[in-house]
């Protein structure tokens, strides 16, 4: 099974928009994974119909029983996340603060906290427009372990292209180099790195180089709105070349870009335009080279 990760350094370079493309371009033969919990929006362009949903769980949180409670105020006194306040005359666990370091439990002299397990988000495995199944998650708001939760959608992805005799999962990963990022990259056989010719986007296109470098991965690279600045591009195709990451293809600055995104679509599917052919072209770049 071949498994297509596609990241960018930084946000805002088109990396949804355009692995949505491959994903309509793969149709019935692929599985989509959007791992890019933190702020995902694949959905709005590859329309799933969230047809199965869980909540994921992970991590722990103190809860404090105000019957037990005595009011001694040690569980505060020690917590170094200040996540014990007092509310309406009891302490109370603010969630967000609470890191579930388990050390205000072990202290409390009444046994009067437990820690449970938190609910840090939903999963979802949807049907889509594209013809194929698609794996995605939502995290949520302050919610932490966003790496696990990546993990998750990867696995399920795998093992329903297993189960269905799918030969590649296209994955859409987050941007940076964070902790969702080396979860994505994590058993992967060919990454695509989607970038853009600004000096942040070829700084941030070095930065996560590097760290698929350190996974050992052949890579491939996208330069979107390659025409805005024919300098920082060459920079980009010099830098590629020296490092043996090979050119998949380099994509014109064009408005149906941002005017198919309007309309809900992929690119792919919107009318004639020049961009359409070119990701064809390196849909099956793609293919070749993973």
């Amino acid at each position: 099974m071949k498994e297509i990760v596609v990241i960018s350094g930084k946000g805002g370079t088109g990396k949804t928009s355009i692995t949505a493309s491959l994903a309509y371009l793969g149709g019935q033969d692929v599985v989509i994974a959007d791992c890019d919990v933190d702020a995902a929006d694949m959905h709005m362009l590859l329309q799933p119909d969230f047809n199965h949903a869980e909540d994921f769980y992970s991590g722990l949180i103190a809860k404090i029983d105000p019957e037990l409670c005595t009011g001694c105020g040690e569980c505060a006194e020690i917590c170094r996340f200040n996540a014990i306040p007092i509310v309406d005359g009891q302490y109370r666990v603010n969630m967000l603060d609470c890191e579930g370091c388990d050390y205000c439990r072990r202290i409390c002299p009444v046994e009067a906290i437990t820690m449970n397990s938190q609910n840090i988000g939903n999963l979802f495995i949807s049907n889509t427009k594209a013809g194929n199944q698609m794996v995605h998650a939502k995290l949520g708001i302050g919610a932490e372990n966003s790496g696990k939760l990546v993990a998750k959608v990867k696995n399920e992805a795998k093992r329903i292209a297993n189960e269905t005799g799918k030969e590649i999962v296209i994955v859409d990963g987050s941007p940076g180099i964070g902790c969702p990022v080396v979860s994505s990259l994590s058993g992967a056989s060919f990454v695509v790195l989607v970038t853009e010719p600004t000096v942040s986007g070829f700084h941030d296109f070095k930065r996560v180089y590097q760290l698929v470098k350190k996974f050992n991965i052949k890579a491939g690279y996208i330069i979107n709105k390659s025409d805005l600045n024919s300098q920082v591009c060459q920079y980009i195709e010099d830098y590629s070349e020296a490092e043996n990451i090979i050119c998949l293809s380099n994509l014109p600055y064009d408005e149906t870009f941002t005017e198919a995104m309007v309309e809900g679509l992929t690119i792919v599917e919107y009318g004639k335009n020049a961009l359409k052919k070119i990701l064809e072209h390196t849909w099956e770049k793609i293919k070749k080279y993973s």
